[in-house]
């Protein structure tokens, strides 16, 4: 077990980069801290789910584009095109699933 404190964790950065709460070859999870306007690119990917700890976002999955805020959680299937910007301080995490 292990316990992760992520208002601990979070890093606010000029240029975004997500940082790796554990990986291992069946997950990775990223803790994704972002200022306003900053994004990731919609891209393909495997299975994800998303969380949002507090701030708002727009989430785009293939091409439609959803606002998400604080204690929203969205699953993207393995194939479908994601991509986050921030639209206010943004807190959130990602499972990304590797294997099964």
């Amino acid at each position: 077990m292990e316990l992760i404190k992520l208002n601990d964790r979070a890093v606010y950065a000029d240029q975004f980069a997500p940082q790796i709460l554990r990986a291992n070859p069946h997950y990775k999870t990223p803790l994704i801290c972002m200022n306003p306007g900053q994004e990731i690119p919609p891209h393909p990917s495997g299975t994800g789910v998303f969380y949002i700890v507090s701030g708002k976002a727009v989430m785009t999955v293939d091409g439609k584009e959803h606002e998400v805020t604080a204690g929203d959680m969205l699953f993207v299937e393995k194939g479908e095109t994601r991509g986050i910007r921030a639209v206010e301080k943004l807190l959130a995490f990602a499972v990304h699933i590797t294997a099964a």
